[in-house]
């Protein structure tokens, strides 16, 4: 068997347009644009990447894009006096504060001061508990990019059994929670998990989201299974040359595509795929922030 590639980048293009697609209907039909504002404190060289792509692409869109560089050693007062300077703003509908902060910042303190209804990363512990309980919130970027390739791979989730190795409040738990509201059989396994392998082996869906390079094996993959691998890890690459690296996945991809029935690669996988779903998220904010109705598609 040799499993179908689920390309993440053009997904995530397809996404993206139909978000264009809704902003464009937004300003025509009702004079709306969505704001997005993002918040980068101090000079984290990945940090910075992230946050010029995500204004590139916020623009691309069709929508309103806020940046707000503040100095590393910004105190904690003065971050938060700008979240509330944001949700108080009615052109913005989405506050994404870039992690990871300074370490003199409380970052579990300044995520739960942003607005739950801009909260476009479903960071805050009202989202949390809303999507733990099967309640309209906003869902996490990646988890959410997850979904959108299995049901799109799929159709109809229900029944099948899925395991995701990894319990991270980002992107492990919430995505166990999507996967059950879909009517998977979800089981959330981890370090300490007694007989990984066999656990993994059973399901119809594995969602890798470990952070550990290439720990998942290809003979711990059922055959015909769907693998979606949320790693992203940099490694040493000889064969390349003398220092140089390459990205990898938390699954071993030769071994796994040898035996699933689908599989997304690294890079070029699930890691498009968030940006694409923050952009869906600031406009589902939006709507229902100006009591429109929701885009299709594009949340859970």
């Amino acid at each position: 068997m040799v499993a179908q590639v689920i390309d993440g980048k053009a997904f995530a293009a397809k996404v993206r347009a139909q978000v264009a697609d809704q902003v464009a209907k937004l300003k025509e039909e009702n004079g709306i644009t969505p704001g997005l504002a993002v918040v980068l404190v101090g000079e984290d060289p990945a940090s910075q990447v992230y946050v010029r792509s995500k204004g590139k692409m916020t623009v691309e869109v069709g929508m309103n894009s806020y940046e707000h560089k503040l100095d590393v050693d910004t105190s904690e007062e003065d971050l938060l006096a700008l979240v509330e300077k944001l949700n108080n703003d009615p052109a913005v509908h989405g506050i994404l504060v870039q992690l990871p902060l300074p370490k003199h910042l409380n970052e579990d303190l300044v995520i739960n001061s942003i607005d739950p209804a801009k909260d476009v990363d479903g960071f805050h512990i009202s989202n949390v508990g809303l999507l733990g309980t099967g309640q309209k919130s906003m869902v996490p970027c990646t988890p959410l990019g997850c979904l959108m390739m299995l049901r799109d791979h799929h159709g109809s989730l229900s029944g099948m059994d899925a395991v995701v190795i990894g319990r991270s409040n980002i992107v492990g738990k919430p995505m166990a929670q999507l996967l059950l509201g879909d009517s998977c059989t979800v089981t959330i396994a981890h370090s300490r998990t007694k007989d990984l392998p066999d656990v993994v082996r059973r399901a119809d869906i594995v969602v890798a989201a470990v952070g550990r390079p290439e720990m998942v094996p290809g003979d711990w993959i059922k055959e015909g299974a769907t693998v979606i691998d949320v790693g992203i890890n940099r490694i040493d690459a000889p064969e390349k040359g003398e220092g140089k690296n390459k990205l990898v996945g938390d699954v071993d991809y030769a071994s796994a595509a040898a035996r699933a029935g689908a599989i997304t690669p690294v890079p070029g996988g699930v890691g498009p795929m968030t940006i694409a779903c923050l952009l869906a998220n600031t406009l589902t904010a939006c709507c229902r922030a100006n009591k429109l109705p929701e885009p299709e598609g594009l949340t859970a």
